[in-house]
């Protein structure tokens, strides 16, 4: 599970680095200072980038491409999901060895995090493709079925239309090959050193597919799902020390890290400040959502877009300067939660739209697809 915090790195780096937790020195003020700036920053990317490509990933040529939409009922039934979970990799890790579980989970993370930032890159990575550059499709398609009786029906040969279902059809060209190529070497590197580097990089890449591809259907949703996680974040870090245990534990590109003795030790720093990647994508998703809704109202401008985004930006320093402050875990959504709902309700309020926010709907068919796609994503759902 996502670790939904940000806290302090001492003794929270990676398994060969906690043991040594005691011995370290003690962390300087500009170390700190570039640690959770840093932080920031890279938590920003995602949600910003991530809420402009949510507005046009519809158009995408895959079913994969297509957002995911989360319901009232799907969002009322996460934060049980997500305690489940969270609990279940606890108790994982008190009874199974934290060497064999995390080697699972590496390979897990390994494929997914390739996937990932191939996605990310392929967009940007195609700019810089030459003009002559030998571009071939692919397609790569399983299906359920004869596929004779589903070529008989498609030219009118057969009276029983067979039913063929479409397991895969994806799309792909050699641009896609390459960018899966790069973001393997990415792979590579993480799989054998687990370098802090090499997570970001997926960390970052699983940020922004979240932020672009899972969409709320309207504010009340995001209300809805994001009071539920902000229970959920409280009881887990203030009521019981599970969740920092897990995260401690868990060795998967699910946090973004940056070292604070980096200043010290250059890139073998091992002294980390971590964020959760539940308190990027959560909060961006909501954020994306905002975008959206300033898109459908025509006015040239993103006020409430730009008005979510600075209150993310003001919870979470908020978050760093009371877990600075406390020197003690904060659960970041305690933060976020309040500042990301509050601030554009408020501005709603003094323009008197707030009846207009909450009446937004995600229209839930997107426009612009081709035929094939939204049957694949039909029958995948």
């Amino acid at each position: 599970m996502e670790q939904a915090e940000a806290h302090n790195g001492s003794g929270a780096g990676d398994a060969s680095s906690a043991g040594a937790a005691g011995a370290r020195p003690p962390t300087t003020p500009e170390g700190m200072a570039l640690a959770y700036g840093s932080l920031v920053l890279m938590a920003l990317l995602p949600i910003f980038f991530g809420a402009l490509r949510s507005v046009s990933c519809a158009k995408g040529k895959n079913a994969s491409d297509m957002p995911e939409t989360i319901t009232s009922r799907d969002a009322a039934r996460f934060p049980i999901v997500a305690s489940c979970t969270l609990l279940g990799l606890y108790l994982f890790f008190k009874i199974f060895s934290q060497e064999y579980i995390n080697l699972l989970l590496s390979m897990y993370f390994f494929v997914l995090g390739i996937l990932a930032l191939s996605h990310t890159i392929s967009p940007v990575m195609n700019k810089f493709f030459p003009v002559n550059f030998p571009n071939k499709q692919y397609q790569l398609l399983f299906t359920q079925g004869s596929g004779e009786s589903k070529e008989e029906a498609d030219r009118g040969e057969n009276d029983v239309v067979a039913f063929v279902a479409e397991i895969v059809n994806y799309e792909f060209d050699t641009k896609d090959l390459v960018c899966l190529a790069m973001s393997s070497i990415v792979g590579v590197w993480y799989l054998l050193r687990k370098h802090w580097i090499a997570n970001n990089l997926f960390g970052l890449a699983f940020s922004l597919n979240g932020v672009e591809l899972l969409h709320l259907n309207n504010v009340s949703t995001g209300c809805i799902l994001l009071g539920g996680l902000f229970v959920y974040d409280v009881f887990w870090v203030f009521g019981t020390n599970v969740m920092v245990t897990v995260a401690k534990s868990f060795e998967a590109p699910i946090k973004l890290v940056f070292p604070q003795d980096l200043l010290e030790k250059g890139l073998e720093a091992d002294n980390f400040a971590m964020l959760g990647l539940g308190d990027i994508v959560i909060p961006g998703i909501f954020i994306a959502l905002l975008l959206r809704f300033d898109i459908s109202l025509k006015r040239n401008t993103h006020t409430y877009f730009y008005t979510s985004f600075v209150a993310y930006i003001f919870g979470l320093g908020l978050t760093i300067f009371i877990m600075h402050i406390f020197k003690h875990a904060q659960p970041a959504l305690l933060y976020l939660v309040p500042a990301c709902i509050g601030f554009p309700l408020l501005v709603a309020l003094v323009k008197g739209e707030v009846a207009e926010m909450f009446s937004y709907e995600e229209n839930s068919a997107p426009k612009e697809v081709p035929p094939g796609d939204a049957k694949e994503g039909k029958k995948e759902k």
